[in-house]
């Protein structure tokens, strides 16, 4: 199904405005209640309830768990930090139910309520293990060890800190059981803001570096609130309770957008973070902390002597920690430097180096995940119309540009939660996360029209088109199945005339399969010799004479029968086999010519038409090719017209060269289907060519001016081959009416079913034999006037 011919229809594609406009509203949602709170803080009436000021906390939260449920659903993430955002969603969620839950009880007391304290502990393990589950390389069971043992210290330190620091400052009368529950929640935050200290240490994190900086706000608030609930008063204890969670959720919402807004861009090295490397010290600082707790305490039963020797011991203990730290410190700095280069070349390896995107490893691999989670996935596989003209015309740091510039356009126009990929050379793909034919048929039209606008190249203005192909996957898929059915359709795309998109179907995998068989059983015909060559006779439509011929070959399959053209020429093309399939056909037509012209002399046709492909036109060897064939059946160049397409023509500055070499050399040149390209005028002062062959689509209908539109481009063809001194051959005559109305335009050479069917070369000869037959009947030269 092509462009063209395919009706918009079905669910829209989402945008990326849509997407980044979601995550813009989440965070002004958050940042709106925390101002709401704000506001209520400043107006509230002291004697009124105190529950509209605690509402913000589960409103900001569940703006941050959807916020984070957007970025954990796009498929342009690797799978790794999509499981990370996922995380956080569900922690941002658990904290607004707890918040929610606490609500009719919420009050300016000391302490925390256990039960919300017990919904909040869940949530903060959410946010923990979410960064815990990041990838980390291989990690020894010594490492784990260590950092189990950083995460106890902690967690003991600061236990042992809230119960005889804290819990001491704390406001007479608090029941133990709140002071617990805020003392729980503050040492999870510790936890929590070591593990993200350790997380912001690593250059192998594809979580955005600012989102983890903005995620540090939530633990290190958390610890601060339970400090402040413990030790604040009235007044600060209120505040710190109604403005810590939507701080939280704005914090966290803060952290989606710029992961989202990071999306697309070119990966740059982590900066240094100054503050990692106090996070990083927590366990240090903890152990420091308990040690002067532990002084502090047991100092005060102590005489003077006692607490001397502690002192001492402590410092010679202290010196030899801080000996063993800067040697610490000078491994640490070596291995962040061979993480960062680790991530460096894991970056390389998944993405192409010219443009940025991802590539064809990275967009395999998130395929596949996708299909093995059973979600939802379309490919679009997206080749550059003649790009190779650019490189051959302009140079490669031309194409090179272009590239880059057709990337960032895709980039742009696909969508945000998709995947655009260069896969190598000029061929392209997009990753949707629809599975609606529908859908991604709208994108491929969208990409068609968007490519289609001209490329600013430096001082160049470039237009490019492309050949798009449309599969969505289907259940039980594999990613090798769906890219090559995407190639599939690319390629039917082309065939049905570039600058368009066709969707995958089943019947087009038994065309490939026809054509890869069809391919193999011609590589056997060129061998066993079942091909052959008929003639089409070329007429003088003045005087009625042979004039010429043209050689078409055939195929006789010997269980399939005659196989058309058609079926068997794109094969040759696509395959390669029209350069020996070519090479045959020159020589055998060549060969029949010199054999008429020795069996009938001058009553023979003076010139041989001879089809030839631009892959043929492209080998460097083709001249020599040519010059050998005449010299071996005894021909002289002008003897040999060599048709060729204007498509061909404009396959590279190659081909002109070898046509141009070809005409040096006295070889007639005949272009071919003249009239049905965009070019066809242009390449008239370009292309050395001595023969123009009326398409035969402006042939059909001309006569009785049935169709004024192709009357006068058959005129003007006419008329153009007059004035520059050039043949001019009509195709596809089929009637009388059509010949008399080209023999008044002043067309003198023609041929058709009308005028001939092609012959096998017994019967052509025989043409020329009663040609011959009858000039010497009444006396005249034999005169045969040749295309």
């Amino acid at each position: 199904m092509v462009a063209a011919n395919k009706r918009e229809r079905g669910s829209q594609v989402v945008a990326p405005a849509h997407r980044g406009l979601l995550s813009l509203l989440s965070l002004l949602a958050a940042a709106a209640t925390l101002a709401g709170a704000v506001a209520w803080l400043l107006l509230r009436d002291p004697a009124a309830s105190q529950i509209p000021g605690f509402a913000a906390a589960p409103v900001a939260m569940a703006a941050a768990a959807f916020a984070c449920h957007r970025i954990g659903a796009m498929i342009v993430l690797p799978r790794p930090v999509r499981g990370f955002w996922r995380r956080q969603s569900h922690a941002c969620a658990c904290m607004g139910f707890a918040t929610a839950v606490g609500l009719p009880n919420a009050s300016d007391s000391p302490g925390l309520s256990p039960l919300v304290a017990a919904l909040m502990v869940p949530a903060l393990a959410m946010a923990v293990l979410s960064f815990l589950h990041l990838p980390r390389g291989s990690v020894s069971a010594l490492r784990r060890a260590q950092l189990a043992l950083d995460g106890a210290t902690i967690a003991a330190a600061g236990g042992l800190i809230f119960w005889f620091v804290v819990a001491d400052f704390a406001p007479p009368g608090t029941p133990g059981h709140t002071q617990a529950a805020a003392a729980l929640v503050g040492v999870g935050g510790l936890l929590a803001l070591v593990v993200i200290g350790r997380a912001t240490t690593r250059a192998d994190i594809h979580v955005h570096p600012a989102s983890l900086r903005t995620l540090a706000v939530v633990p290190l608030t958390g610890v601060v609130a339970s400090v402040v609930l413990l030790v604040g008063d009235s007044t600060s204890r209120l505040v710190l309770s109604v403005l810590c969670v939507p701080l939280m959720g704005a914090a966290v919402c803060t952290a989606a957008y710029l992961q989202l807004r990071a999306l697309g861009r070119p990966a740059s090295p982590r900066p240094p973070w100054a503050a990692h490397k106090i996070l990083g010290a927590l366990p240090v600082l903890a152990v420091g902390a308990t040690t002067a707790l532990v002084i502090t305490v047991s100092a005060r039963q102590m005489t003077w002597n006692q607490r001397a020797l502690i002192v001492g011991a402590v410092l010679t203990a202290s010196f030899v920690v801080a000996r063993q730290l800067l040697g610490l410190r000078e491994h640490a700095r070596l291995l962040r430097g061979v993480q960062h280069q680790q991530a460096e070349l894991e970056h390389l390896a998944m993405r192409d180096p010219l443009t940025g995107l991802a590539n064809r490893a990275r967009f395999s691999a998130a395929l596949a995940e996708r299909l093995d989670a059973h979600l939802p996935a379309s490919v679009l596989l997206i080749d550059l119309d003649d790009f190779k003209m650019v490189n051959d015309t302009m140079g490669h740091a031309v194409g090179d540009q272009l590239l880059y510039e057709v990337a960032q356009r895709l980039l742009r126009d696909s969508g945000a939660g998709f995947l655009p990929a260069r896969l190598g050379g000029d061929e392209f793909a997009v990753l949707l996360d629809v599975d609606e034919p529908e859908a991604a048929e709208r994108a491929a039209g969208r990409i068609v029209a968007a490519l289609a606008v001209p490329f600013r190249v430096g001082e160049h203005h470039l237009l490019v088109h492309a050949s798009v192909g449309v599969t969505p996957a289907e259940p039980g898929e594999r990613a090798d199945e769906v890219l090559r059915n995407a190639d599939i359709a690319m390629y039917a795309a082309k065939d049905a005339g570039k600058a368009s998109w066709a969707r995958f179907e089943p019947r087009m995998r038994a065309e490939v399969v026809n054509h890869a068989r069809l391919g193999s059983e011609l590589h056997n015909a060129l061998v066993r010799r079942e091909l052959y060559l008929l003639y089409q006779p070329v007429y003088d439509i003045v005087t009625g004479r042979l004039a010429g011929a043209e050689a078409l070959v055939r195929w006789e399959h010997p269980q399939r029968g005659n196989i058309p053209p058609g079926d068997f020429i794109g094969v040759a093309e696509r395959s390669g086999l029209i350069v020996p399939m070519g090479s045959w056909v020159l020589r055998t037509a060549c060969r029949q010519l010199s054999r008429w012209q020795a069996e009938y002399g001058h009553a023979a046709i003076g010139r041989i038409n001879v089809n030839v492909a631009a892959r043929q036109l492209r080998e460097a060897s083709f001249v020599d090719e040519v010059t050998a064939v005449l010299h071996d059946t005894g021909l002289t160049p002008g003897n040999l017209v060599l048709e060729v397409t204007e498509s061909s023509v404009l396959d590279g500055p190659h081909v002109l060269q070898t046509l141009e070499a070809l005409h040096e050399l006295g070889v007639r040149l005949a272009l071919d289907d003249f009239g049905t390209g965009q070019s066809s005028l242009s390449l008239l002062r370009s292309v050395p060519v001595d023969v123009l062959k009326l398409d035969k689509s402006f042939v059909d209908g001309i006569s009785e001016g049935a169709d004024r539109g192709r009357l006068a481009v058959a005129a003007a063809v006419a008329q153009l081959a007059e004035h520059l001194q050039l043949s001019a051959v009509a195709e596809g005559i089929e009637s009388a009416d059509q010949m008399d109305r080209l023999r008044e335009m002043g067309y003198q050479l023609g041929q058709g079913f009308h005028l001939g069917r092609p012959l096998p070369a017994e019967e052509v000869g025989a043409i020329m034999a009663r040609a011959m037959t009858e000039d010497t009947t009444d006396g005249t030269a034999p005169v045969v006037r040749a295309a």
